[in-house]
Parts: C-alpha cells; sequence; structure tokens
C-alpha cells in the first residue's frame, strides 16, 4: 500500500500547479517598495493643506486690513456727529470728502507723502466768520487740539494773505502744518500734521 499510495499523490502533485516563482518575487517586490498611488495621495493632501492654509492667512488679512482706512472714515464720522449740517459725501482712495454750507469744499485725507492726516477746506476769497468757526471745530477734532488753538491758527493763516506776503502763506502753528491759498474768486486752507508728530 505503501508504494501504491506514494504513486496516487506523485500523480496529484504533478497536476497541481506549483507557484511561479517569478510572481513571487514580484509580490514581494510590491510589499517593500512604496506604492504607486501614495505620492499622489499626499500630494494631493499637500496641495489641499496649501490651499486651505493660504485661505486662512487671507480671511485673516482681510479680516486686519481696514484697520488701515479707519483712521480716515472714522475722522469723518466724528466730524459728521460733532458739527452741525457737516455730511459725509463719497471716499475715494484714501481721501473722504465732506459738505457744508459754510464752505465750498471739505476733504479729509490719510496717510499721504509727508503727513499722517490732512484736513483741507475752501471757502470764499474773504472768508467769513462761520467760515473760521468752521476750520477751527474740524481741526481741533482731527488734531485733538483745542478748538480756540486752531480757530486762531487758521484765522491768522488766511488773514495773513494779502499784497505784502503774496497768495500763499505757509506756517506753524500748535504743532500743526497750515498752508494757505487764494485765488481771485476763493481760499484755501489745508493743514496737516507730519508723519514723526
Amino acid at each position: 500500500m505503501r508504494g501504491g499510495g506514494a504513486g496516487i499523490w506523485e500523480g496529484v502533485a504533478q497536476h497541481v500547479e506549483r507557484p511561479d516563482p517569478t510572481l513571487a518575487l514580484r509580490v514581494r517586490r510590491r510589499l517593500n517598495a512604496r506604492p504607486k498611488g501614495l505620492f499622489i495621495m499626499t500630494l494631493k493632501l499637500n496641495i489641499r493643506g496649501a490651499i486651505l492654509v493660504a485661505a486662512a492667512i487671507t480671511g485673516l488679512v482681510t479680516l486686519t486690513s481696514p484697520a488701515r482706512a479707519d483712521r480716515c472714515d472714522d475722522s469723518a464720522k466724528e466730524l459728521a456727529n460733532q458739527v452741525d449740517r457737516l455730511k459725509v459725501n463719497f471716499r475715494a482712495r484714501n481721501v473722504v470728502y465732506l459738505s457744508h454750507p459754510a464752505a465750498k469744499e471739505l476733504s479729509v485725507a490719510c496717510r499721504g507723502d509727508k503727513y499722517s492726516i490732512e484736513l483741507y477746506a475752501k471757502g470764499d476769497r474773504k472768508p467769513k466768520p462761520e467760515f473760521y468757526g468752521l476750520v477751527g471745530s474740524m481741526a481741533a477734532i482731527v488734531f485733538t487740539v483745542t478748538k480756540d488753538d486752531t480757530t486762531t491758527g487758521a484765522t491768522r493763516c488766511l488773514k495773513r494773505m494779502g499784497l505784502l506776503r503774496g497768495d500763499k502763506v505757509s506756517m506753524r502753528y500748535r504743532r500743526l502744518n497750515m498752508e494757505c491759498t487764494r485765488t481771485k474768486t476763493e481760499a484755501s486752507i489745508a493743514i496737516t500734521r507730519g508723519k514723526d508728530e
């Protein structure tokens, strides 16, 4: 029986296919090697992560950037709230334009080359006391100086223009730079504070 049984198993063994040795090597190489799709998947994850980080940074910058423009807007709103009949018209870049019956043109500008904030007012060639009062009260609010000082400075600057000093006068009063100019029909004053003050 032993001899006959061995022959049966040999016959069965011949019919059963033995695994190809090269297939085993391929499987072993695949197990040891990095899968091809893993790099692409990590690349997709890295790109997604970078996009999320970029979106988060953009969101933070968007939330914090309006603080730069707030100085002009806040000054204009404060002026409109505290000065009678003063209205905010519109904003263009870093300038807020205002209107008042006592002046032909009014504006508040922020962040120029040589100044941190500027107040500009234009009126008649011979300004009325209402114009002086308006410029004084606006400058007092914008530059946080007393109204008496700003009114005195604006009045001195505008009244100095004439035959002796000409149609353009520049002066400094209470750490404010004032430049007054006039034409045949109107006079204007620009009050600024330097960047270093």
